[in-house]
């Protein structure tokens, strides 16, 4: 009996094991997938048009998101327009107006406004 029972734990442990080695290899095959489908050139990478709003204060060259976002805050910070006191919350100058429609906006809130300015 004792054999029989070394043998069900053998084959249970044994189970055990390649059932963790398989998991991997599933993960790295979705990992490829993920991979390919951001080279497609989708999502945050796409270069988007600008309005000419927004190409007064970064340029008129198509940009993806990501970069808008970049550009957006480089401006903000080389005017000194964050607020002092709550450093969440942007004081707009005269191009910004423009872009976001208001004299100040948070931060979160800006790249929703920045949004309506890409095609």
């Amino acid at each position: 009996m004792a054999k029989k029972a070394a043998k069900k734990t053998a084959t249970k442990t044994a189970s055990k094991t390649t059932a963790k080695k398989a998991a991997p290899k599933k993960a790295a095959t979705t990992k490829k997938a993920a991979s390919s489908k951001s080279a497609a050139g989708g999502g945050f990478m796409k270069e988007l048009g600008i309005s000419d709003a927004l190409a007064a204060v970064i340029g008129a060259k198509p940009l993806p998101r990501t970069e808008v976002t970049k550009k957006l805050w480089a401006y903000i910070k080389k005017h000194g327009l964050q607020d002092a006191k709550n450093k969440r919350e942007i004081n707009a100058d005269d191009k910004l107006k423009q872009v976001f429609g208001k004299n100040k906006v948070n931060m979160f809130e800006m790249t929703k406004l920045v949004s309506k300015h890409l095609k």
